[in-house]
């Protein structure tokens, strides 16, 4: 028997065997188009633009880099820094980078649960709570963190350091240093009734 026949025979049996058809493959899944832009409950604000020059063998090449914070005026806020050749797609990645990774704050009563110092940097920022009918004692990159996270009563000072990336960066590491009084309570192990009561007349007392 020759080897064309025995090939032809091997080739009929695998066929026999696996039914004499390939199986179907399984249709293809179109593509859902990739949705670009923030969520529209989220209210975004505009800190700071620079221009960056890159110097090369024929000349410059110009580029912005925007910082930009989102919020939606209720305990959550971030920020992100977004780069393109023009402001417009800067501001739009620098959006959608913030609304990607927002923290949750701490609020209570429209204002902040206990006193805060955050560093990054050369930055440094105090934050303060405050009493109804304060407002937000800020100014410039705080002010519109603290609106956007929907505090109502604060206030703040910025100890140290001008650069609005610092200060922004401080006011985040702040923040994530809030903690309410249920979750001090519950790392000590105590029961929080009763003491809000006591921290009043501790600090009638002082």
């Amino acid at each position: 028997m020759s080897e064309e026949n025995k090939n032809e025979s091997g080739e009929s049996d695998n066929n026999e065997k696996k039914g004499g058809k390939r199986p179907q493959r399984a249709p293809r899944q179109e593509k859902k188009p990739v949705q670009e832009g923030m969520n529209p409950d989220l209210e975004e604000r505009v800190v700071a633009v620079n221009r960056v020059a890159k110097v090369v063998k024929g000349g410059r090449r110009f580029s912005f880099a925007a910082l930009i914070v989102v919020g939606d005026k209720n305990g959550r806020v971030g920020y992100g820094l977004g780069k393109a050749k023009e402001v417009p797609d800067a501001i739009r990645k620098a959006g959608m980078k913030a609304s990607k990774r927002m923290i949750k704050v701490s609020i209570e009563n429209g204002t902040i649960p206990h006193e805060v110092l955050g560093l990054f940097g050369a930055g440094e920022v105090l934050l303060k709570p405050a009493g109804d009918g304060t407002g937000i004692k800020a100014a410039g990159a705080c002010r519109s963190i603290l609106e956007l996270a929907g505090v109502k009563n604060v206030l703040t000072k910025s100890v140290r350091g001008s650069n609005p990336h610092n200060i922004v960066k401080a006011t985040f590491m702040a923040l994530k240093g809030l903690r309410s009084l249920e979750e001090v309570a519950g790392a000590r192990g105590v029961a929080t009734k009763g003491l809000r009561s006591r921290a009043k007349t501790k600090a009638v007392k002082a």
